[in-house]
């Protein structure tokens, strides 16, 4: 069975094709029933931990690490009671989809007067459908996670470039503000300076203002 495979199998194993979602599950990365006690999750960590631990497996330490990293990430989340009570709750719910399933076709072939036999009867099939869909259902939680997490990331960006730009504006109005406090006085200055020159030219010029010239006509 799945739970004595070797340490290149369980590393194969999860680092499969499409383990970023079978991964999810961590009752399936450690291979352990989700009524097990916390003493069998204990056991069933320090086990699996060991057969793929980058020091036991030298010759393929990158994956190793990787493999361990996952199995670590699984055990740490069914330590936190919360976290495992919602790992739980995918679970139920997978289980309580595939009943109502069943149920729904059975409840077609009897107004169909078949028989009511289906393949979820055999309890390995429906295992393995319940299986299928708690992989679906926490595909699309982690989905639905990353989404909100894209959102929330794009609104603190939004929000910290609003804040960078209003911190620039407020810092131009104070450098502006600062210019003219300090330009001002050189500004009434030149003001009054231009002023009295042109008062001292308008004295001037009526000083030496004459009637103008006016041509006599000549007579013939």
């Amino acid at each position: 069975i799945d739970s004595v495979l070797t340490s290149k199998q369980q590393i194969d194993r999860l680092l499969r094709p499409g383990s970023s979602y079978f991964n999810l599950n961590p009752f399936e990365v450690l291979q352990i029933d989700p009524d097990a006690t916390d003493d069998e999750l204990k056991k069933r960590f320090r086990a699996l931990s060991i057969l793929v631990h980058p020091d036991k497996n030298q010759d393929d330490a990158d994956r190793a690490q990787k493999a361990f990293e996952a199995v670590d990430k699984a055990y740490k989340l069914l330590l936190d009671p919360e976290q495992k009570k919602r790992a739980l709750d995918v679970i139920h719910a997978g289980k309580e989809y595939v009943e109502h399933m069943v149920k729904e076709k059975k409840k077609q072939l009897k107004k169909e007067g078949k028989s009511q036999y289906v393949e979820e009867d055999d309890e390995e099939m429906f295992k393995q459908a319940v299986y299928k869909q708690t992989m679906k259902l926490f595909a699309e939680l982690e989905i639905k996670r990353k989404e909100r997490e894209a959102k929330e990331m794009h609104e603190r960006k939004r929000a910290r470039e609003e804040e960078i730009e209003q911190a620039e504006k407020a810092k131009r109005e104070r450098e502006w503000q600062k210019n003219f406090e300090e330009t001002r006085d050189g500004r009434v200055d030149s003001w009054r300076s231009f002023q009295a020159k042109g008062k001292s030219k308008e004295k001037k010029n009526r000083s030496f203002l004459k009637p103008p010239k006016v041509k006599m006509e000549q007579r013939e």
